[in-house]
């Protein structure tokens, strides 16, 4: 494939209308996940901070949504389309100030090939939505700042980036702690590369404007005893026994998320980096280093002693796709204003768009059994191990249980004010949103906060757990809860009713019990 070098302008602009359009098909048309429905939650009931994270993805869901008026998967995600559509064209940017416009082209191909940037903050609405922006932005206003700092560039419009750039690393720290990685970055830099800095009155005040935005959040946690910090405090540590299998396993997972091929180009334009090869300029490279290699270091620390999500590091990751980006630039021959578009970029793009192709098939059609062992085909546990089914068969759950629960107020067994009760923030919110919310029925969560999350919050919104009431209780095959384990100490009877049977393709992808838990101990 060959491009014309003086129509990359216009070609980024294909990119970015393909790119929305795909993935909001795909927003509409996937159902949400275990972790985009509790999200919808903090929409539902917005606060300064939550017990997982601040508040800005429920924010950014009110606003696009307007405040719930639209309320479908598409307008809760509607903000992940958006906001990738503007990362990739900051990535651009990015790609053009560190070296030109061919790498900024190169560098928003290989954003839009990684599954992480594409999916997880471009079509599922996570706390990485909104963090992958204002990361992006507060890069690339510090990095402004930090060129123009050796270049005739005005010095008001210097110390104007610099104000930006905290402005953006103050809202990226409202998205997601991890955010903290970029005053890290900056940090580092300064004190290694550019101690001059350390006399610009605007760094500090660039700072000061970043922990102003912090003060919400800091406010909540001392008012629920710092219960968000300790929650994220035990999910790493810094000391443990050694688990080299939760490396590996991070490895791979970083592999997956970030394109296998991005991954590979990374590490090889690295290299060149370190063996002095100059194809970007060096502020900008040591700059860029000084954000992303503490912050995949810690996590990688973090994993040899206990299990991580990979998706952690991917902001990173993510903005070390410019070296790659500048390096296949570097190499590129241009011959009669024609570029010919490199094969590892092509082959990366390709593995998305397989990767998206059979994840969307699989999802929709079960058409490979990942149900492994004797016990996951039995009905009490059928489609456990397969992920699928997280995103697959919630919207059809409903009208079977509003048949079961109209039949069960009519006879007699329960009335119409009863609520529902769940015993994990997931599948619990799936089935507050796809179920009990459409019914106008209240969920309540049953258990410890380290179980339930924030509907330790909702309860009391929603009037609370009432003893001697009646309560429906909705257990999936693929992540079955005994009853008799788990309900039997908190109601006097608990009553099997009915089985949902949630099929795809024709076939059973999971069942759903259907329990009258009758009066709360």
């Amino acid at each position: 494939m060959r491009i014309q070098e003086n129509k990359i302008d216009k070609y980024i602009v294909w990119l970015l209308i393909i790119s929305a359009l795909v993935r909001g098909f795909l927003a509409a048309f996937i159902e949400f996940g275990n972790d985009e429905v509790y999200y919808w939650t903090y929409a539902m009931y917005p606060d300064w901070s939550h017990f997982d994270h601040p508040g800005m993805v429920g924010w950014v869901m009110q606003i696009f949504s307007l405040n719930l008026l639209f309320h479908s998967e598409f307008a809760l995600r509607l903000s992940s389309v958006v906001f990738m559509t503007i990362d990739t064209y900051i990535i651009y940017r990015l790609g053009c100030l560190v070296k030109n416009k061919l790498a900024g082209f190169y560098a928003a191909l290989l954003y839009t090939a990684s599954l992480y940037c594409f999916v997880i903050t471009g079509v599922f609405i996570m706390p990485d939505t909104p963090l992958m922006l204002f990361t992006l932005l507060a890069i690339y206003c510090f990095l402004l700042s930090f060129r123009a700092e050796h270049s005739e560039v005005e010095e008001s419009h210097t110390n104007r980036y610099l104000i930006l750039a905290g402005l953006f690393a103050g809202l990226a720290l409202l998205s997601k702690y991890s955010a903290g990685f970029i005053w890290v970055g900056v940090g580092l830099y300064v004190l290694i590369f550019d101690r001059k800095q350390l006399k610009n009155i605007y760094l500090y005040l660039s700072a000061l404007i970043s922990a102003i935005c912090m003060l919400p959040v800091l406010i909540w946690n001392m008012q629920n005893d710092f219960i968000s910090f300790a929650f994220h405090g035990d999910r790493v540590s810094l000391f443990g026994k050694l688990q080299p299998l939760d490396f590996i396993a991070e490895i791979f997972g970083e592999l997956g998320y970030n394109n296998p091929i991005n991954y590979i180009l990374i590490i090889i334009a690295l290299v060149a980096f370190f063996k002095g090869k100059k194809y970007l300029d060096e502020l900008s490279g040591r700059f860029l280093l000084c954000f992303a290699l503490p912050f995949i270091g810690l996590f990688w620390f973090f994993s040899l002693t206990r299990p991580i999500l990979p998706h952690w590091s991917a902001p990173a990751l993510s903005v070390l796709l410019l070296f790659p980006a500048a390096y296949l630039a570097d190499k590129q021959q241009i011959t009669d204003k024609k570029i010919k578009l490199p094969k590892p970029i092509i082959a990366t793009l390709s593995l998305l768009v397989i990767v998206l192709i059979f994840g969307v098939l699989e999802i929709k059609t079960g058409i490979v059994p990942l149900r492994f062992g004797e016990r996951a085909n039995s009905v009490r546990y059928y489609g456990e191990g397969d992920f699928t089914t997280t995103i697959y068969g919630w919207r059809s759950i409903k009208d079977d249980f509003q048949k079961i629960r109209e039949e069960k107020i009519a006879e007699g067994a329960m009335k119409e004010t009863d609520g529902m009760v769940g015993l994990q923030w997931f599948p619990m919110a799936n089935f507050d949103y796809y179920v009990a919310y459409p019914l106008n029925v209240n969920m309540f969560g049953l258990r410890d906060i380290e179980k339930i999350h924030k509907y330790v919050w909702i309860n009391e919104y929603r009037g609370g757990l009432q003893k001697g009431n009646d309560y429906w209780f909705l257990n999936e095959s693929s992540d079955y809860y005994a009853p008799e384990r788990y309900l039997d100490d908190k109601f006097d009877k608990i009553i099997p009713c009915d089985t949902i049977v949630v099929n795809r393709c024709g076939k059973p992808a999971k069942y759903v019990f259907v329990y009258m838990c009758k009066g709360l101990k």
